[in-house]
């Protein structure tokens, strides 16, 4: 589906259902580096039990034209404009990593549009270290190899969603790679999303405004958001966590089966 949100295409995936925002929505929004893939199978399912979703390409990313925003808050205002060009007076928002901060953010700014927060993968502040960024400048594609090893628990997971055969490691590398050199992408998308979240300090006051339901779902082994890091935000907003076991950062490709089953307990409420 695309929409036109400040004269400028947004690709946002419906799981594969005509959209209908009479129906409940659910917004999901990516990490950096990402597109809207990884929710596949969320949306799909969502999509497939009565719900009105929209997994979205953020600006330069995916199918969604640039540049490129520069900041969370930004981004958070502009998810609320998705949400206006979409037609949804109110959605639950998800988001995974840098897509957590953004939904945060969004929830903070209009607390009335947003029906529950999920937040995987997520940590605040959402710290880079100097030496991820500072490699992410000089050769992004090495920055990239060692995200991509951060990112997972494990070498291989148990045959799951897409199905057996999938290299989760080699798919997600591929699709920053991809991303780094898409169309819309600008010169270094990588560096620019990683920046975007090391440099966010709105969390805390957003969170004082969130009127909604939070739930936080993480990997129990995350290297990139360690489940310790959410302390100070799952307070801060009540939320109830989920801990994913076996699981790292990537939690949607590594452990998709435990991890939709924890957004549905969340969409129940």
């Amino acid at each position: 589906m695309k929409l036109s949100v400040d004269g400028r295409t947004v690709y946002a995936y419906t799981g594969g259902k005509p959209f209908d925002a009479t129906l409940p929505g659910v917004v999901m929004v990516h990490g950096a580096s990402n597109d809207h893939s990884p929710w596949n199978l969320a949306a799909r399912y969502f999509a497939h039990h009565g719900h009105a979703v929209l997994a979205v390409d953020l600006p330069a990313h995916g199918r969604s034209d640039g540049p490129p925003m520069a900041d969370v808050e930004s981004l958070g205002a502009w998810l609320l404009r998705v949400l206006d060009a979409a037609g949804l007076a109110r959605a639950a928002l998800a988001g995974h990593s840098m897509g957590s901060l953004i939904a945060l953010h969004a929830a903070g700014l209009a607390p009335e549009r947003c029906t529950a927060l999920l937040m995987l993968g997520t940590a605040y502040p959402m710290k880079v270290s100097d030496a991820l960024l500072a490699t992410a400048a000089e050769a992004p594609e090495r920055a990239m190899a060692m995200v991509n090893a951060w990112s997972f628990a494990g070498l291989a997971s148990k045959p799951s969603f897409p199905g057996p055969g999938n290299w989760l490691h080699g798919a997600n590398l591929a699709l920053m790679k991809r991303l780094q050199r898409g169309v819309n992408a600008g010169p270094n998308l990588f560096l620019a999303g990683f920046d975007t979240c090391n440099r966010y300090r709105g969390g805390l006051d957003a969170a004082t405004r969130v009127t909604s339901p939070v739930h936080l779902i993480v990997g129990a082994q995350d290297q990139m958001t360690p489940p310790s890091a959410t302390q100070d935000l799952a307070s801060a907003l009540k939320a109830s966590v989920t801990r994913i076991p076996h699981c790292g950062h990537h939690l949607l490709a590594e452990q998709p089966d435990a991890t939709l089953a924890a957004m549905q307990r969340a969409l129940r409420h």
